[in-house]
């Protein structure tokens, strides 16, 4: 029997304006200040089309395994922590790095998307892209990757937040009226849970998590503390830049979910984006894995349905379209005072879209690569 889980309430942190901000500053939602984490501010309304057994944490599992064995190889620490979980640190106080920064997309992924490094001309100075691949997207992205596990520990300046993403979201539960629910309502909306006795969760976070916030996460999983794996990737890691800009399709499901496109009619898809320079400044180097994909994020749906539909999709899908967009993120998030919610919603898209109509053969396509603004934030 499961014990009961609060969920964690969004907790502000002001910043202190005599340093630099760090992600401990950010209130919940901006923590991890992803390109999906707007979401957390809007209803996510899904229809009941998600009939799919593949187990994300079955699939994903055996990357887990490869970190651990390749750990020095891959420039990881591996730890066992006083709880029985294991630790997987892949930027902190490890060096970590960029094949490591692939593998642990594709876990975020639960093992359904194939992750690539590759060298792209088509930014001159900036040709290393990350290429990702998923022929169950809303899977793949929003029941394992997204980072929709709000997770605290402490109050006042000793408070840790964090964001998890990963397969272990699609086996959290918590007690509601009695009753055993998902922690995130998403999944009931998908129609998608998952069973494990082993599972992963990634957190984008600079330092070590308390113990007390892992163990929520054991409790709510349902499974032995050894059988979890909670891998640590910073913003300003390499290994955390490649796992971010590795999103570039799963930001374009929620914008195509933002407008009403139904996700049961998306099929496939594939998305691309440069891999960004890291910074040691966190509001910085996060600025620069959203601008990634803001300007040089190119993603293609093949999708059922009317033509009319699919190009409708394309043309509202790219961040060209938002009231925010022609800055880079960091200018425009040090505007708004560090408050992520007043950041226009539609600004988070890939620069680039192409919708593929499957029933009629036509495709569709609307935005453009921006190399200007991808070099103000790049240099």
């Amino acid at each position: 029997m499961k014990r009961k889980i609060e969920s964690p309430e969004y907790v502000k942190s002001p910043v202190n304006p005599d340093r630099a901000v760090t992600a401990q500053d950010l209130p919940p939602p901006v923590f991890s200040v992803k390109l999906d984490a707007f979401i957390l501010s809007h209803s996510f309304k899904v229809h009941r089309f998600m009939h799919n057994k593949a187990s994300v944490n079955q699939y994903s599992l055996p990357i887990v395994k490869q970190l651990i064995a390749e750990a020095e190889r891959l420039r990881l620490s591996v730890q066992t922590l006083a709880n029985g979980a294991t630790l997987i640190d892949a930027g902190i106080a490890a060096r970590g790095g960029l094949e490591a920064g692939r593998l642990i997309t594709e876990i975020c992924m639960g093992g359904l998307g194939t992750v690539t490094l590759t060298h792209n001309p088509v930014f001159a100075r900036w040709p290393l892209t990350v290429n990702v691949h998923s022929t169950n997207p809303v899977i793949a992205c929003l029941g394992s990757q997204y980072a929709g596990w709000s997770l605290s520990h402490g109050e006042g300046k000793g408070a840790f937040y964090a964001l998890g993403s990963g397969p272990a979201r699609a086996l959290a539960t918590k007690i509601r009226a009695d009753v055993e629910k998902p922690v995130e309502e998403l999944y009931e909306e998908l129609g998608y849970r998952d069973r494990s006795t082993e599972t992963a969760i990634v957190l984008e976070v600079d330092r070590i998590p308390p113990l007390e916030l892992i163990d929520k996460v054991v409790a709510a999983c349902g499974v032995e503390a050894s059988g979890v794996h909670v891998i640590l990737t910073p913003t300003s890691s390499l290994a955390g830049g490649v796992q971010v800009v590795g999103r570039v399709l799963e930001v374009a499901l929620h914008k195509a979910h933002s407008l009403h496109f139904p996700l049961g009619n998306i099929l496939d898809g594939s998305g691309s984006a440069p891999v960004p320079p890291p910074h040691p400044d966190f509001v910085k180097a996060m600025g620069r894995t959203n601008d990634a994909i803001l300007f040089g994020g190119t993603v293609q749906l093949f999708v059922k349905g009317s033509d009319e539909e699919a190009e409708k999709l394309a043309s509202e899908l790219p961040s060209s379209t938002s009231r925010d967009y022609g800055r880079p993120f960091a200018e425009i998030f040090k505007d708004y005072g560090y408050d992520f919610f007043k950041v226009d919603a539609m600004l988070f898209s890939p620069a680039r879209v192409i919708v593929t109509a499957v029933e009629s053969g036509q495709s569709f396509q609307a935005g453009q690569l921006d190399e200007e603004l991808l070099e103000r934030s790049f240099s």
